[in-house]
């Protein structure tokens, strides 16, 4: 190597590099990201999160050559990115709304469209640093930032434990909407916010050194009140300033309950207590669980001074428990459970972030809601797997009634199409309200709501009894034909569903108290039921697994076991063999009309057979009719595909008045998923039936 040769300059990260093209921002525009940036990092925030605020606040000012080499560097800055861009809808509704209107909801919202945790610090750092700047904007501009701030920011970084900038959020919202009233408590406080907080640092210096010469092993934290806070307590209590014992806190965390006490003792000791002012919640702890011991005393120079004591464990159940702060200060809320546990995660992971722990939390905690749109911006709160239909019975029943369609972010689709959170629905309805009965089938994924469901059923409970057993006696007929059922008597299996009369079961069938598929079920059931043993097959009784491994045979050995492909009986159907001549033994559907010719000529023939465990995939002929139109067949074997089916074979045959006829040869799991692969088919545009065969 040549010891002349310049060496190469050391590699510039993309953070400094991403600086430098700030450098060319205007001075607001840069200062802004300074300032973003400097709070990140009081957080301890990595480095893709420090990156991810760059990139989105330098936007079209970086090349596209350099973000794209920084998306490959850093994979997880792609999410920061999309989850600040997610943000930015939700800020937009906030707008669109034009009031604080359904805060609860954006804000439930902004968290199921987050996907990674990191994002939530970057948003109120951007935000904090905006604030911090809002002289420089109009008037109009100030107010709707504070509003931002008021509805959105604040309570997040309040419910996330950020308490960092938590307090300058609300302070300078507060100093925007309501000027005059900041200002009067600004001039009643005794000193400014510096002189509490050297206050406050001299006396949590005196009481951690008197603990500490009592042999007590404790921490002592300090904060003084910020002045939304202050006003906050005023309206909630009804006093004046000067009756507010809390302007100044410390908090004391110690091992164990015994020493939570002997604390008190010191405190008490140290200076004089506040007659009236002591809460002993760790022998009466709160409804919520909360446990601490509180104090108020007159420190020195006359002042006075809150002291809350709790074990470690206590402070922790208090931050991140059934006693979380944000879950009693900000009402109901903190009555969703789901909700709850979803927050908690989001704050453990916020503190393990301080050691360098990452990753978003929706592994370990799915979200079990789903936040959608209405035209107007406002956000319905629905189950997982809510649909366009879920959604219309939410605004109103009557919506529901007359829903005929809907559009999903502008476009029209199906009723069973599931909602994504950030969806915007436009309900389409008719003149008179007209609910399906098919509606009501689980399978058929109408509804996921419980509560939805119960409205549909209520609009058939009105209708009279002999509608009733119409409808109901329609889409059983339905079922039962496409499975091949409808000759089976249905008196036998009534007691099942607790009625003595078939037009009692189709009643229920018709306003979904009982599906069709449950009752094709309990007839295949009862076709499976043991039968008494014919003389001729009184034999030893041995069991002998088929090749296969998916039938038993009973009573015979080593005999080869096929599939009849006159009928294909699927896993879960009734079954009898048959034994052939020279092909072993052929599985026959019970009820297979050959099956039945065989056995009138030769009954000694017919062999027990059972599905076994181990019983896969069988095939199956289906037949599917309808009009004839361009796609058609595309539609028909995405279904199949998603069914988890497979085609074997196809063959499509053009009938008069432009219709066409289709027999596919599938390999399904199962009877079960038939039947619901049947009724998917049915309900393709253009498909008027498909059935088995």
């Amino acid at each position: 190597m040549n010891a002349s040769a310049p060496k190469s300059a050391p590699a510039v990260g993309p953070l400094p590099a991403l600086l430098a093209e700030a450098a060319r921002l205007p001075e607001q525009d840069a200062a802004l990201l300074d300032d973003a940036l400097a709070s990140l990092r009081a957080l301890g925030s990595d480095e893709d999160a420090l990156l991810a605020t760059a990139l989105h606040a330098l936007g079209d000012a970086v090349p596209e050559a350099q973000r794209a080499a920084i998306l490959r560097a850093h994979p997880g800055v792609a999410a920061l990115l999309e989850g600040q861009d997610a943000a930015a809808q939700v800020w937009a509704l906030h707008a669109e709304a034009g009031s604080a209107r359904n805060q609860e909801g954006l804000r439930r919202l902004l968290l199921a469209m987050v996907q990674d945790l990191r994002v939530v610090p970057i948003l109120l750092a951007l935000q904090l640093a905006r604030m911090r700047r809002m002289d420089a904007f109009d008037p109009a501009q100030r107010q709707a930032m504070a509003r931002l701030t008021r509805d959105l920011h604040a309570p997040l970084a309040n419910r996330l434990g950020i308490w960092q900038l938590k307090w300058e959020l609300e302070d300078l919202a507060f100093r925007a909407l309501e000027p005059d009233t900041y200002q009067r408590i600004a001039r009643l406080l005794d000193d400014n916010r510096g002189g509490r907080e050297r206050y406050i640092a001299q006396v949590r210096a005196e009481l951690a050194a008197s603990l500490a010469a009592h042999d007590i092993a404790a921490e002592v934290a300090g904060r003084p009140k910020h002045i939304y806070s202050i006003w906050r307590k005023m309206q909630k209590k009804g006093v004046p300033i000067g009756e507010l014992y809390d302007l100044r806190a410390l908090r004391v965390l110690v091992d164990d309950v015994a020493a939570c006490y002997a604390a008190l003792g010191v405190v008490h000791a140290l200076w004089t207590p506040v007659p009236g002012e002591f809460d002993d919640y760790i022998a009466r702890p709160k409804r919520n669980d909360y446990r601490s011991l509180h104090t108020a005393v007159l420190g020195p120079a006359g002042k006075t001074v809150e002291v809350q004591i709790r074990t470690r464990e206590m402070h922790r159940q208090a931050e991140l428990g059934v006693a979380a702060h944000w879950r009693y200060k900000e009402g109901r809320a903190g009555n969703d459970a789901a909700f709850s546990r979803r927050i908690e995660w989001m704050r453990q992971l916020l503190e393990a972030g301080a050691d360098g722990v990452q990753g978003g939390f929706e592994s370990e905690l799915a979200e079990d809601r789903v936040y959608a749109l209405t035209p107007k911006g406002e956000v319905v709160d629905l189950p997982a797997g809510a649909t366009p239909l879920d959604f219309a019975y939410h605004v109103h029943t009557e919506v529901g009634h007359r829903c005929n369609g809907a559009k999903v972010n502008g476009r029209i689709v199906p009723l069973q199409t599931q909602l994504r959170s950030g969806d915007r629905v436009e309900i389409l309805t008719a003149k008179l309200a007209a609910p399906r009965r098919d509606w009501l089938v689980v399978a058929n994924g109408f509804l996921a709501s419980p509560r939805s469901r119960e409205k549909v059923r209520g609009w058939f409970h009105k209708l009279d009894r002999a509608r009733n057993v119409q409808d109901g006696r329609e889409l059983l007929e339905k079922e039962l034909r496409r499975l091949g059922l409808l000759q089976h008597d249905l008196a036998p299996v009534l007691s099942r569903f607790n009625v003595a009369a078939v037009d009692e079961l189709q009643v229920l069938v018709a306003l979904g108290d009982v599906g069709p598929s449950q009752v094709s079920r309990a007839l295949l059931d009862l076709e499976r039921a043991p039968e008494p043993e014919t003389p001729a097959l009184r034999q030893p009784r041995r069991v002998a697994k088929a090749k296969p491994a998916s039938l038993t045979v009973v009573g015979v050995d080593n005999l080869m076991v096929q599939v009849a492909r006159c009928c294909q009986p699927l896993p879960g159907e009734a079954i009898s063999g048959y034994l052939t001549r020279g092909r072993g033994v052929s599985v026959h559907r019970a009820d297979c009309p050959a099956l039945l010719r065989l056995a009138a000529k030769q009954p000694q023939r017919l062999l027990p057979v059972e599905w076994g465990s181990a019983a896969g995939a069988q095939e199956v002929a289906v037949t599917v009719e309808g009009v004839d139109r361009k796609a058609l067949l595309k539609d028909l074997t995405d279904t199949i595909a998603q069914a988890d089916a497979h085609v074997g074979d196809l063959h499509a045959e053009t009938l008069r008045g432009g219709r066409v006829r289709i027999r596919i040869r599938l390999r399904v799991p199962g009877f079960e998923e038939l039947s619901r692969l049947l009724g998917k088919l049915e309900r393709l545009p253009g498909v008027e039936r498909a059935r088995r065969g």
